[in-house]
């Protein structure tokens, strides 16, 4: 199953950034760089980049900037679903690509343009995501697509993993899950 981590600033801290990539490499197998607000975030991409690739990770990602992504040899692109059209040339630079999708539609146009995998959100309750699609959505989707499905949002427990499992999911994504 994989397992995904999306860095935010609560869990990645730049002073810490050997202890908080050894951290997520124990429950992890894919991790993103995202951090949304940060002035420096080509220079931690950077690092953060050269750092986890001293662990087991099997793909190290960075979230949104394509641009950066193919200058620091990240293995690929984490892309919102605003930026479909960002997926051809993601897949021409060789960068394995995730969609975040909240809509069967979106997930479907992802999968049509290229995408390797998309994360489907939020199954469950997250601060400041709205409603829940829920698990009968994520089963719903399963059933219709050909790439792997990313449950996303309000994931924390062992039991919400293995709902979505239970639901069509490939694995799951959090950010407090990893913390």
């Amino acid at each position: 199953m994989i397992a995904y981590a999306i860095t935010d600033p609560s869990t990645l801290r730049f002073k810490s950034l050997e202890r908080d990539l050894n951290k997520f490499s124990i429950k992890s197998n894919i991790i993103v760089y995202r951090d949304k607000n940060n002035k420096n975030y080509k220079k931690n991409a950077y690092l953060f980049i050269t750092e986890a690739k001293k662990y087991p990770f099997k793909k190290i990602l960075l979230h949104t900037d394509l641009n950066l992504a193919i200058e620091l040899n990240a293995d690929g692109i984490h892309l919102t679903s605003q930026q479909l059209n960002y997926i051809k040339i993601a897949k021409e630079s060789k960068l394995f690509v995730t969609v975040s999708t909240h809509t069967q539609e979106e997930a479907l146009k992802a999968q049509e343009l290229g995408a390797d995998m998309i994360t489907y959100s939020p199954i469950f309750n997250t601060p400041n995501k709205g409603e829940p699609i829920g698990l009968k959505a994520l089963n719903d989707l399963y059933k219709i697509i050909n790439i792997p499905i990313i449950a996303l949002g309000g994931i924390i427990t062992e039991e919400h993993i293995k709902s979505c499992k239970e639901n069509g999911a490939s694995g799951f994504a959090s950010i407090r899950y990893f913390k």
